[in-house]
């Protein structure tokens, strides 16, 4: 796709999200020792994050509804930039808390209104390769942006991270206003009527393919860190180098999803879903070995964000009329799908079942959503030659 600035200011703002959410990760042993907590109480931190994403997506875009587009996305990103100034100036665990959850209020929000608006500024065949361009900030940011600053929490302390993230913030603002042309409020929109939408078969049916399709990757990656160490017996250098090998497959997935997804978003799906069980499947399978696990991880980050894009544009398509609530909403279900991969992944090792059994429970997983997808699309060609045979 040709260089546009209003995607790449709202990539940059997508960046700034992913590096504040999932940061914390890196940072949580300094957190802890800092602020004087144990670990699963600085692990909170991260779960009121993923909570607020599912509360302030559709409580931000109902009550905004009437905001015109580029004033609401700049609004968004400064709750973004006051968040984590929050928790750069944060003196306590529940200052820092509360910085967090203010935060992740403009997460849902931003994602789905930005991804109408991005959808906006291309024509109509390449919604999804404009989506992408938008969620490419988000895979850059697990590639280089986390790892800086985990560097940064490491050597300067955990605030200079979110000073660090601040700052992006205000970029993004600044961004935003120069390059994205003057939007007014959607015509007619209202809040019940986006409510009457959400509550529409087709696009609750997308809604949880999402947290299904979000689910099988968070079965596994919450727990790829000691995957490695135990089961591949890999040593702390390799499991970085693993981490930013399965962002730059994220990354590369991301721009495939969106391109396949131009032509097709179902066969996208079924396609990437198929791949990715197989490739969880495989990887429980030659886990011990570090050669083809080095293989399966980028190939499993490619499979992972390569869903991505369709499964937002299917939502946007399923509410065409009324987008903006159920766009926003389907980033809370990739949180939701976040929490449900991670108790499922978190249920089989606590039950004894050994490390590759997590990777097969995220194999069945994605089995489920294809099954799902094969499901509605049958669904949808049925009707078509029952129309084909009455003519």
């Amino acid at each position: 796709m040709k260089l546009n600035p209003g995607l790449i200011a709202l990539s940059v703002g997508a960046f700034g999200i992913g590096v504040t959410e999932f940061a914390p990760m890196g940072l949580l042993p300094v957190i802890a020792r800092d602020l004087g907590v144990s670990i699963p109480a600085a692990g909170l931190l991260i779960s009121a994050y993923a909570l607020g994403v599912m509360i302030g997506a559709p409580l931000m875009t109902l009550t905004t509804g009437r905001v015109p587009r580029r004033a609401l996305l700049i609004g968004l990103a400064g709750v973004f930039t006051l968040g984590n100034l929050l928790a750069a100036l944060s003196t306590g665990y529940g200052m820092l808390l509360a910085a967090r959850v203010v935060t992740s209020f403009n997460h849902g929000a931003f994602f789905g209104i930005g991804s109408i608006v991005a959808a906006g500024l291309v024509p109509p065949h390449r919604r999804a390769s404009a989506v992408a361009a938008m969620f490419m900030g988000l895979t850059i940011a697990n590639v280089a942006g986390v790892p800086l600053a985990t560097w940064a929490g490491e050597h300067l302390g955990w605030r200079a991270a979110f000073w660090g993230i601040a700052a992006l913030g205000v970029v993004t603002m600044v961004s935003l206003r120069l390059t994205l042309p003057s939007l007014p409020a959607p015509a007619g929109g209202d809040a019940m009527a986006e409510l009457r939408v959400l509550a529409r078969g087709k696009v609750l049916g997308a809604l949880a393919l999402t947290v299904v399709g979000s689910s099988a990757m968070f079965t596994v990656f919450t727990y790829i860190a000691p995957i490695l160490r135990e089961a591949t017996h890999a040593s702390l250098g390799f499991v970085t180098a693993m981490l930013v090998l399965y962002g730059l497959g994220l990354t590369a997935g991301n721009w495939l999803g969106g391109k396949f997804a131009d032509h097709s978003v179902d066969r996208t799906l079924i396609v990437t879903m198929a791949s990715l069980s197989l490739i969880l499947a495989a990887f429980a399978m030659l886990m011990p070995h570090a050669g083809p696990t080095a293989v399966l991880i980028f190939l499993w980050g490619v499979a992972s964000f390569a869903l991505v894009p369709p499964l937002q544009v299917r939502v946007m398509t399923a509410a065409a009329d009324a987008p903006n609530l159920a766009a926003s909403v389907n980033i809370g279900a990739f949180n939701l799908g976040n929490a449900f991969g991670a108790a499922l992944g978190g249920g089989v090792i606590a039950a004894g079942l050994g490390y590759p059994v997590v990777a097969l429970a995220g194999a069945a997983t994605s089995l489920a959503g294809l099954a799902g997808v094969l499901f509605a699309a049958r669904r949808v060609r049925r009707p078509s030659r029952r129309r084909l045979s009455g003519a």
